[in-house]
């Protein structure tokens, strides 16, 4: 079981300017488990708070690591680097997140509840963050047994339909 961090008061975090780094093994994100090949390794986080210039408190952070993922055309397994860097600005729980920031793309509004799990928040960046079809750049389709290409079962209805033209 992973060791819990916690941010008990993350404006209080942000307003101090805090910071928190460490490393997560695979094997600790359940999440991840279905979108993964192979779950040993480890990536590395670092959140960091702090006041913008307009006074509202974020979060940063940034992930970095590899994943192996199944290449969805080939089936082949394949390295995919992963790096994230992610703005979050935080809002009280219950508060409505105003239209222009659901609209931002330069960060995301996230609530900032009390005693914030930070390896979940690092799971739901990442969960996020995986292409849905990884594949490699260039690879082939998996083959049948033998390496032949195999045919079609709708050609024997190519051949019925030439023999209807030809009558």
């Amino acid at each position: 079981m992973p060791q819990r961090r916690v941010i008990p008061d993350s404006f209080k975090f942000a307003a101090e300017g805090r910071s928190l780094a460490g490393k997560v093994a695979l094997a600790d994100l359940p999440r991840l488990a279905d979108l993964l090949v192979e779950r040993a390794g480890e990536l590395e986080y670092r959140l960091d708070g702090e006041v913008s210039a307009d006074r509202k408190s974020r979060l940063r952070l940034s992930v970095s690591g590899n994943l192996m993922l199944q290449c969805q055309r080939c089936l082949g397994a394949m390295e995919w680097p992963l790096r994230l860097e992610m703005l979050f600005d935080l809002v009280r729980p219950g508060q409505k997140i105003p239209d222009e920031e659901l609209e931002e793309d330069a960060y995301d509004a996230i609530e900032a509840v009390p005693d914030m799990d930070v390896l979940a928040l690092v799971e739901d960046e990442i969960v996020l963050a995986v292409p849905i079809a990884p594949r490699h750049e260039s690879c082939d389709a998996p083959r049948p047994e033998g390496g032949g290409v195999k045919e079609s079962p709708f050609s024997a209805l190519a051949g019925l339909r030439k023999k209807d033209s030809a009558s």
